[in-house]
């Protein structure tokens, strides 16, 4: 029997319930999530704090009980690679869960999404992607690149336009502004408003040599692969030296992340030529292929 067009909505709707409750999860598996996360022990700490208040500021809400005002906009500041983006994920998804934010989602962006070319550009796109953020968190890297003293700048615009959807939309928008910790504090120092609405800060450290080759593993392991003994303590030594000559703005799980992609490209230029490859060669990274660090 043929479907009608309401009975076919329908049950399109319902396939897109079903989905969105398949995905969503307790916050104490959200709090699981964020608590094994490589490192970070510092930022785990500030994280389950702020939730914690959260959620009592929540009771006190339900039982009519009076509170002061809180700002719960933040300053996540850190090298490249440390985690934040993540870290503002689960936070978005553990704020809907709590019933703080409607949708619980996550909207990333930069200077070019908000910045325009001309006069008048700015402020539409800008709002575009607050409107996409609404009931969510609303996550800006490298926020102080829309600060600037130029006057043919208009990252000045952008900043008036999110402080003005910060106090219009306070019941259902977080902003986290994000960034190197000396220019972020810049950035908060050139305009009154941004002081004032960002005072909860969390620092995210660089990750140790240890740390960095959990995240390594890791990769490996999510990958089905694993290291011979020549290239596991090639690769202890490899990232140990990284962690100790890195630089001020060392990108950390980025930096991992490039190199473990190498190792995979020698991996496969090793492997190509051969015309009976076993699952174990497959599987295995060699020494061999670590050498891409050499070059």
């Amino acid at each position: 029997m043929t479907k009608s067009a309401n009975e076919i909505l329908d049950e399109i709707k319902t396939t897109a319930a079903e989905e969105k409750q398949e995905e969503s999860h307790s916050i104490d598996e959200y709090l699981d999530e964020l608590n094994r996360l490589v490192g970070l022990e510092k930022v785990k700490k500030d994280v389950n704090s702020l939730i914690n208040l959260v959620q009592i500021r929540k009771i006190r809400e339900e039982r009519g009980i009076s509170q002061p005002a809180m700002s719960l906009h933040l300053v996540f500041s850190g090298n490249p690679g440390t985690g934040k983006t993540t870290v503002a994920r689960l936070l978005s998804k553990i704020y809907h869960e709590i019933g703080l934010l409607s949708k619980g989602h996550l909207v990333e962006c930069d200077r070019s999404s908000l910045v325009g070319g001309y006069v008048g550009q700015t402020a539409i796109k800008t709002q575009d992607v607050i409107q996409k953020a609404l009931g969510g968190i609303l996550f800006i890297d490298e926020a102080y690149s829309l600060a600037s003293s130029s006057e043919n700048d208009y990252g000045q615009e952008a900043i008036n336009t999110i402080l003005k959807a910060m106090e219009d939309n306070r019941d259902d928008l977080i902003v986290i502004v994000a960034g190197y910790p000396a220019l972020m504090d810049n950035f908060l120092n050139s305009n009154p408003g941004l002081e004032s609405r960002f005072n909860k800060f969390i620092y995210f450290d660089d990750y140790d040599d240890e740390q960095l080759y959990e995240i390594f593993m890791l990769m490996a392991d999510e990958a089905s692969l694993k290291l011979d003994e020549p290239a596991e303590q090639y690769l202890k030594e490899y990232l140990k030296k990284m962690y100790e000559t890195r630089s001020k703005n060392f990108a950390n799980g980025r930096s991992v992340r490039n190199f473990f992609e190498e190792v995979l490209t020698a991996q496969a230029n090793r492997l190509a030529p051969k015309e009976d490859i076993t699952d174990e060669e497959l599987n295995t990274l060699t020494y061999e292929d670590f050498m891409v660090g050499e070059e």
